[in-house]
């Protein structure tokens, strides 16, 4: 008989009763139709199954249509398989052995390869979490060689000899950045309350990269968590010379003819990926600052008896703590934050390399820094971006209480156009009673940013209007109940109606930037401002001032920035510089002021 059973053509042998090969005939039968359940079982009893779920950067939430790459180490072989809509995968059928899993997605860093190692039988659950896109920096050639402190300064010297990472720039949502950061210290036009949404975090300080060249480089990036910071340092030569603070109203640079450490700071962060739009993530930040500069960020309720009560020089703030929660159902993108966090509008802040110059303009120097509560930024497209928010007021921890602490309202609108080059963001920064208190200032703001077409010159922008209510009256003549009224760190103001026992004051200011790039590692600043300060509630001298500085970066790599400048300002109605003890309250004795100044930063 041949191999190939075929029952239409059996010739019954005589010999052979047909009982006989029906019997025959049906056992074989069965045995064909039953054989490949036997050997599925028995293959079943020999091979086994990976399964699991990929998982956003965080590690907590399902990342679905990942790419799962599964390779048999022992040829080489390779299954892919996209991972379902709650993120899960599965591999069957897979015979003993060793495996190595992967998972990609368009938008992140690819998981770090797992190993497993499969049992005949075995049922392996196996997760695997995707990184961020931004933190997943090359790591340098020699990654894993030497020690942490080897690996760092390695990092230095690739830095400034000009070979670190040279990548591509990461994917972004909306339009393409309108300026290079560095020499700038943004690529965006900045707003506050929120990491920028659409665009990805491209933080890589040499700490960090230490750190994911090292042993555990993985679990890092995937954390998505960095530790950085800078050293940053000043000294000035002033026309000013009465006393330790004779540079004031003129900010950071306030001490005269000195050579000053203004701010040591570490952060420590995770930023939400808000390029994505499919899945919910999370950020926080804490901002740990010490140095000079604490007397410009210091809120009343945190650490703040350092110089409200003291008056130390030099002090410790944490400037910022928050967390973000982003939303990117939600419009074209929601993110939500809570915490302390710096105040919406301006061109500056208070930390060092997010400025242009070394020195603050007045108008900066003089407003809220930064503010307590839950602000609400929301990407509408890409020309609209709307801001609400009500926090405890400017300055101050919500526990500290009336008269300090109040509800207060912010809300701003943020207008972009010719393909992002053009940008105006209107800001009512802080409204509520009005009431005098620490700095509880009602302010509405105007900034403008502008690239001049395609070329190497940019312009910024930013007026705003302040005011606070039954502020005591401390001019010549006031009523001496007045000073009963007066709440330490809070100015006085010197009332046009000498007689008054409090009064409005009022502050109004604009400044104007000039900036040309002339390589990524160069460029030049041209500040000129002016300043009322009607009542010299802020200043602590009634009197208008105009402010003028030439200055210039230039950056050693991407982790030394050098910025000298030259400063010109004037105070037109009364001296308002040189105070023989500004401290104690006495008036100055110029009107006009020169300053050459210039720090240096250093980044970790």
């Amino acid at each position: 008989m041949d191999s190939c059973f075929d029952a239409e053509h059996v010739t019954p042998d005589a010999n052979v009763s047909r009982p006989v090969l029906r019997i025959i005939f049906v056992g074989f039968a069965l045995f064909t139709l039953l054989l490949p359940f036997g050997l599925s079982a028995h293959a079943q009893a020999f091979t086994g199954e990976i399964h699991g779920v990929t998982r956003d950067p965080g590690g907590l939430l399902p990342l679905p249509q990942a790419q799962v790459v599964l390779r048999d180490l022992s040829d080489s072989s390779k299954r892919t398989q996209i991972s379902g809509g709650d993120g899960s995968f599965a591999a069957e059928d897979l015979s003993p052995g060793r495996y190595e899993l992967e998972a990609r997605k368009d938008g992140y860093a690819d998981s770090r390869p797992v190993i497993v190692a499969l049992a005949a039988g075995q049922n392996l659950s196996q997760d695997l979490t995707l990184g961020s896109k931004d933190a997943a920096s090359p790591a340098p050639q020699n990654a894993n060689s030497g020690s942490f402190f080897h690996r760092l300064f390695k990092t230095y010297a690739d830095d400034w000899k000009g070979t670190g990472d040279l990548s591509a720039d990461p994917k972004r949502r909306g339009y393409p950045a309108p300026v290079d950061g560095p020499p700038y210290p943004f690529s965006d036009w900045p707003y506050g309350g929120s990491p920028v949404i659409g665009v990805p975090w491209t933080q890589s300080s040499p700490f960090m990269e230490a750190l994911w060249s090292g042993p555990h480089g993985e679990a890092w990036k995937n954390s998505g968590v960095q530790i950085y910071g800078w050293l940053n340092a000043g000294c000035n030569v002033s026309t000013s010379h009465k006393s330790r603070y004779a540079n004031f109203p003129e900010a950071y640079s306030e001490v005269a003819d000195a050579c000053l450490p203004d701010q040591q700071v570490l952060y420590i962060e995770r930023q939400p990926d808000t390029v994505q739009t499919d899945h919910f993530d999370w950020g926080f930040r804490f901002t740990n600052l010490y140095g000079l500069d604490y007397r410009f960020t210091t809120a009343k309720g945190y650490f703040s008896d350092q110089l409200l009560g003291k008056n130390n020089e030099y002090g410790y703030d944490l400037v910022m703590a928050y967390v973000d929660l982003y939303f990117p159902q939600v419009a074209e993108g929601m993110n939500v934050r809570i915490g302390r966090y710096i105040s919406l509008p301006d061109i500056e802040a208070q930390l060092a390399p997010n400025n242009y110059t070394y020195s603050h303009s007045i108008l900066y120097t003089f407003d809220a820094y930064t503010q307590t509560g839950i602000n609400t930024t929301t990407k509408l497209n890409n020309h609209w971006m709307i801001q609400v928010g009500i926090s405890a007021g400017n300055d101050v921890a919500p526990w500290v209480g009336e008269p300090n602490a109040k509800p207060t309202l912010n809300a701003c609108v943020d207008f972009a156009w010719q393909e992002g080059r053009d940008n105006h963001y209107a800001c009512l920064n802080s409204l509520n009673s009005g009431k005098y208190g620490y700095n509880n200032l009602q302010s509405v703001y105007y900034t403008w940013y502008h690239r001049f077409g395609t070329s190497k010159w940019h312009t910024a922008t930013e007026w705003w209007y302040m005011w606070e209510k039954n502020v005591p009256n401390v001019g010549p003549g006031a009523p001496p109940a007045a000073a009963s009224l007066l709440i330490t760190g809070a100015n006085g103001a010197f009332c046009d109606n000498p007689a008054a026992l409090t009064c409005t004051a009022p502050e109004q200011a604009v400044v104007n930037y000039v900036e040309r790039q002339f390589s990524k590692h160069d460029y030049l600043t041209i500040r000129n401002e002016f300043f009322n300060d009607y009542v010299g509630q802020r200043t602590g001298t009634k009197t208008k001032y105009s402010e003028h500085l030439v200055g210039w970066g230039h950056w050693i790599g991407t982790t030394i920035l050098l910025r000298p400048e030259l400063r010109f300002e004037h105070s037109y109605d009364r001296a308002a510089y040189d105070s023989p003890c500004l401290p104690c309250g006495l008036p100055g004795t110029k009107k006009s002021q020169l300053t050459f100044a210039s720090d240096a930063i250093f980044f970790f």
